[in-house]
């Protein structure tokens, strides 16, 4: 197929995730706390006031499946709708002061030189903003900001590419100097200098240093321990995709989706409760059904960034519609309506399982679940304004 063939398609498959991501499936039931639904939008569960805002908890705002989106224009009829809750709350002042913030660190470490401009308009203040909402602290969002925009530099610098030259043939080695930082590398006095030259001289490796140290001032250590390890496993997905890239490879969609649990929200989604002010206790957030419908929210946001990406992604990339398209030879809007339907079946999975867990768990397990839910919203929100996701066509 021709370069002007595949662009087209990408084109028509893209009018359909216009249409899919103007107006998402609402999800019908908010008692992911097991409390009655409020009567307007999500409200604070808990005390009120100057100094309480760590001690709140957010319940998502009820809102009816299939609702049609604010311009008041239903989406044509056949089009599937992508279910997730909306955003919790909306302070655009907030997290725009919280992305400058974050411009300046980045300039700061050295991460995207030259791409500054790009950072400030992908405004990913605003995502820590909308997806962090029982904190209006600048000083916390940010420091969640700064470990969301390391782990990104990782990606744009060492695996897309998109900020160095390519250089895939040493990803590796990239990655495992990144994880010597993220989990500190204990060698020899003789040779401890090596190491800290080369992290000197790599600005993703000092970014990540940075912000993990950063976030100690504001979580626990267990917190930060938990932080590192889903870096850990996110960088075995990366070194995967290396192999994607250096061998031509297109992986059938299980192993894709595989490797989308391991590549996924998740080290973001993490620090709800640290950027809220509480932690949840290690036994429940160790419990395998927690940690299951952890990663089940995780798995379907990165999915719903398949999406929103292919307006801007080569034909070729490696994403679920793509892969659905080539593996069961239907067109890529179809594709995308399959994408979509497990996307929605994650949703549908996890909010059943979250909501059971909340009920018979803690208190702060509760109010991590609902903290998770409204990230999910908070992120969906982010990815439907950010200019990383728009075209200029």
């Amino acid at each position: 197929m021709s370069a002007i063939s595949r662009l087209s398609r990408t084109r028509e498959a893209a009018a359909l995730v216009d249409a899919v991501l103007a107006d998402p499936g609402r999800p019908a039931r908010p008692d992911l706390l097991g409390a009655p639904p409020p009567p307007a939008s999500a409200l604070p569960y808990g005390p009120t006031g100057l100094g309480t805002s760590a001690a709140r908890v957010l319940i998502p705002q009820p809102a009816t499946s299939g609702a049609a989106p604010a311009s008041g224009t239903p989406p044509p009829k056949g089009v599937p709708t992508l279910y997730c809750p909306p955003a919790v709350r909306d302070d655009p002042a907030l997290g725009e002061l919280v992305n400058e913030r974050l411009v300046l660190w980045a300039e700061e470490v050295g991460i995207y030189p030259g791409h500054l401009d790009k950072v400030r308009s992908a405004n990913f203040g605003r995502l820590m903003m909308l997806g962090h909402p029982e904190s209006d602290d600048p000083d916390m969002l940010l420091a969640a900001a700064k470990c969301g925009l390391a782990e990104w530099a990782v990606d744009d610098h060492i695996v897309d590419c998109e900020v160095e030259e390519p250089h895939h043939e040493v990803l590796g080695q990239r990655l495992a100097l990144c994880h010597a930082v993220i989990d500190r590398a204990q060698l020899p006095l003789r040779y401890a200098p090596q190491l800290e030259r080369e992290v000197n001289a790599d600005p993703v490796a000092r970014a990540l240093r940075s912000a993990l140290d950063n976030l100690l001032a504001y979580a626990s250590t267990t917190q930060v321990r938990r932080l590192r390890h889903e870096l850990a496993i996110m960088f075995v997905a990366y070194n995967q995709e290396g192999v994607w890239r250096t061998t031509g490879q297109r992986p059938p969609v299980w192993e894709y989706l595989m490797h989308r649990h391991e590549n996924s929200f998740v080290p973001c989604m993490v620090l709800v409760d640290a950027v809220a002010g509480y932690e949840v206790p290690q036994a429940e957030f160790a419990d395998p059904r927690v940690r299951r419908a952890f990663n089940l929210a995780g798995t379907a946001t990165v999915l719903m960034n398949d999406l929103y990406s292919m307006a801007k992604e080569d034909p070729t990339d490696v994403s679920l519609p793509m892969l659905i398209a080539a593996e069961e030879r239907c067109s890529l809007e179809e594709a995308v309506t399959r994408s979509v339907e497990i996307h929605d079946e994650l949703m549908h999975t996890f909010e059943a399982e979250a909501s059971a867990l909340a009920r018979a768990g803690s208190p702060r397990l509760s109010r991590f679940l609902a903290g998770t839910w409204a990230w999910v919203g908070g992120n969906r929100e982010w990815h439907a304004g950010s200019a990383r996701y728009r075209t200029a066509d």
